[in-house]
């Protein structure tokens, strides 16, 4: 009685005086409850580990962060040390279907794909796409940009092959993706980011989209603002800090 008082007494300390550890290390073993989670940590638990390894990572020392192009149809994955400085890409994906055209989303039924920094809000183990993760679609650079009564929402990387503006990547990758986030968050990562942007925004590349989009300075204006913050993650290859203007401009 005196052991099990003591390892009990324990662990209500360390609930009270570390939750959020308590918390987040409790979150695998609710996403296990679920059987494609458990489907996932079957057939590719062991890959994602090799993965990390090969990155001098671990399964439970690791911070996440996407960054997807739309024009490119891919979406790569990033991954740091919990306690270290700076993100490296550990794997890419082939966006598997991509709906709307270049540009923001600014409404409901638009059938845009976002474009902007944003994170993961919501974990979906059964959704109708196999495996979800919830993008935070509208954020509050999109309310200021948008004149629309209603912005939409229920932005997703999910499986399937499907898609009304979010970023498929079939049953079979989400499955490490999804599992990738699970593990981040279980370490103690509250907000995975995730940056969308309409194509890989070199100097170059920026160039000939302006050319062909000459006529929308809205929309060119909008990239500009982008292109700051992509600039700023590729030179410092860290999770950019973003505020938003009175216009709803990005602020780095």
């Amino acid at each position: 009685m005196h052991e099990y008082m003591t390892k009990a007494t324990i662990i209500l300390l360390f609930a009270i005086f570390f939750p959020s550890f308590v918390v987040q290390a409790n979150f695998l073993t609710e996403q296990k409850k679920y059987a494609r989670v458990r489907t996932a940590i079957k057939e590719k638990q062991g890959f994602i580990e090799k993965n990390l390894k090969e990155n001098q990572l671990t399964i439970d020392d690791f911070n996440l962060l996407f960054v997807a192009y739309k024009d490119n149809d891919l979406l790569e994955v990033y991954a740091k040390k919990k306690l270290g400085a700076k993100y490296k890409k550990i794997n890419s994906y082939v966006i598997c279907a991509r709906s709307g055209q270049l540009g923001p989303k600014r409404k409901q039924g638009d059938e845009q794909v976002p474009e902007g920094f944003y994170h993961i809000d919501r974990f979906n183990p059964s959704s109708s796409f196999y495996l979800s993760l919830g993008i935070n679609y509208p954020n509050l650079g999109d309310k200021r940009k948008s004149k629309a009564h209603n912005l939409g929402g229920d932005i997703f990387i999910h499986g399937s092959c499907v898609t009304i503006g979010c970023l498929p990547m079939t049953d079979n990758y989400i499955k490490e993706i999804y599992l990738l986030a699970v593990h981040a968050k279980n370490n103690g990562q509250s907000k995975i980011p995730v940056y969308i942007f309409p194509f890989k925004m070199t100097d170059q590349n920026l160039k000939t989209y302006k050319t062909k989009f000459k006529d929308n300075k809205e929309l060119i204006s909008f990239w500009d603002n982008l292109k700051i913050g992509y600039d700023k993650f590729f030179k410092d290859q860290k999770e950019i800090s973003v505020k938003f203007a009175e216009n709803g401009d990005y602020i780095f």
